[in-house]
């Protein structure tokens, strides 16, 4: 017997009904990005790695999916480099391309090649889907989609305001109540240089990222294995367990930051933003544990996580100065976020949060007796795909039990029959498959009593 075909661990299929949840989710992002001016672009699938590496620190290399050149790949490599197993050297020769990491990086390249094209600050979107070897579990998946928004060529805060607004009227639309964590990266360089340890901002972020996935404990184990010493990461713990409203963390990290005049810059941006975001419908909390680890963040940073069933991030971002610089193009500032589609598409089937009319089926069903009856229905079929009605013609006349079980399969709630009866009339029977119904209408009325 043959093998039953399957699919990459961490990829899934969709079918109609969870496309049509997907597009949902979709099309309700793409509504409020267009709202505050954002334009959408695209991106191949494929980047360069020469794009990729070094842009998402070295765990974030790590995941990248590598794609081998095409034809003889070994050609470029002799004997002994092959006995010599040096994966990331044989990689490098061997793969020129990768499946891109998120949309960020690309977006960034995409910039640079197309500036003269662009009008700044340019608000762009994006929805598409990246890919990272990850390990596969609840919420986490290899491949999966971002929707993402950027906006680059300005350094003016109301940007950051203006994402967070998005994000608070995209979760408002979709029902889903969740608490938004904001931070700023200057804050954590700040935190960095008064507990001694400037020269380990990279580790430091790296493992205050993990607090929710590993505890308190397992980060203190691998900041010490990152060099710092004991009193360092003790000078870290009241910092971390910070508590309070916002504008009482804010006041206790300034002080503890007033002798750094990054960290200092770090809490006048925060208060600033947080100043304009006092009448959000979800809650926004400063979080000093949030780091993003990211590289390429150097200000404010954003994560959101849903409150009413657990879930990892199902949206995060912040702003990057300098991402451009790496592709030849320096000073150019940006701020974006990035939406998790995948684990936005899990809260909502798992808070049932989907408005029925979103997962559209057809409206109406022409029922099939034959090759004249069909001649008379499709003038009807007709007038009410004209009409905007999502409408189907069975097209086998095949015995009308399995067309009205069809039907009842697909949740079409109204079935249209054209006997002798009706030809002769000029109507057809509009039947209600919830209430049983008949009614004889013409094609007028047909099209208002399904509408």
């Amino acid at each position: 017997m043959a093998n039953k075909p399957s699919i990459p661990k961490g990829t899934r299929d969709f079918g109609p009904v969870e496309m049509a949840k997907r597009n949902y989710i979709f099309n309700t992002i793409r509504s409020v990005y267009e709202l505050y001016g954002f334009q959408q672009i695209e991106t191949p699938a494929q980047e360069t790695l020469q794009t990729l590496m070094g842009k998402y620190g070295e765990e974030g290399d790590k995941l990248l999916f590598k794609i081998l050149n095409s034809g003889d790949y070994l050609q470029k490599i002799d004997d002994q480099e092959l006995q010599e197993r040096n994966t990331l050297r044989l990689a490098s020769k061997i793969c020129e391309k990768g499946l891109r990491y998120d949309l960020t990086v690309p977006f960034a390249r995409y910039v640079v090649m197309h500036r003269e094209e662009l009008q700044l600050p340019f608000k762009r979107y994006q929805v598409q889907p990246v890919w990272r070897a990850d390990r596969p579990q609840k919420g986490r998946y290899r491949e999966f989609y971002q929707f993402d928004g950027d906006v680059v060529g300005s350094d003016s805060l109301l940007n950051e305001v203006e994402l967070m607004q998005i994000v608070d009227t995209v979760f408002s639309r979709f029902g889903v109540r969740v608490q938004i964590k904001i931070n700023n990266r200057k804050i954590l360089t700040g935190i960095a240089e008064v507990i001694g340890a400037a020269d380990k901002i990279v580790d430091i972020t790296v493992a205050i990222d993990k607090l929710d996935k590993i505890g308190i404990d397992n980060v203190n184990q691998e900041l010490r294995e990152d060099g710092l010493t004991e009193e360092q990461i003790e000078k870290l713990q009241p910092i971390i367990a910070l508590q309070g409203t916002n504008e009482e963390k804010l006041a206790v990290i300034a002080e503890v930051l007033k002798d750094s005049e990054t960290g200092l810059k770090g809490v006048e941006e925060t208060k600033y933003i947080l100043g304009f975001l006092t009448s959000l419908e979800n809650e926004i909390q400063l979080d000093l544990t949030l780091a993003r680890g990211l590289s390429y963040y150097t200000g404010a940073i954003f994560e959101v996580k849903a409150l009413d069933t657990p879930m990892g991030s199902i949206s995060g971002g912040g702003r990057y100065d300098n991402l451009t610089g790496i592709f030849g193009m320096p000073g150019l500032s940006g701020v974006g976020i990035s939406f998790g589609v995948d684990r936005i598409y899990d809260v909502l089937n798992a808070l049932d949060l989907y408005p029925k009319d979103s997962l559209q089926t057809s409206q109406v069903l022409f029922i099939n007796f034959g090759e004249r009856e069909t001649a008379f229905c499709l003038p009807f079929v007709a007038a009410c795909r004209k009409a905007g009605i999502r409408t189907e013609l069975y097209p086998d006349s095949t015995k009308m039990k399995k067309q009205m079980a069809y039907a009842n399969a697909k949740q079409i709630p109204f079935v249209v029959l054209a006997g002798e009866n009706e030809i002769n009339a000029g109507k057809v029977t509009l039947k209600n498959m919830a209430t049983g119904e008949q009614t004889l209408l013409t094609k007028e009325e047909l099209i208002d009593a399904i509408k």
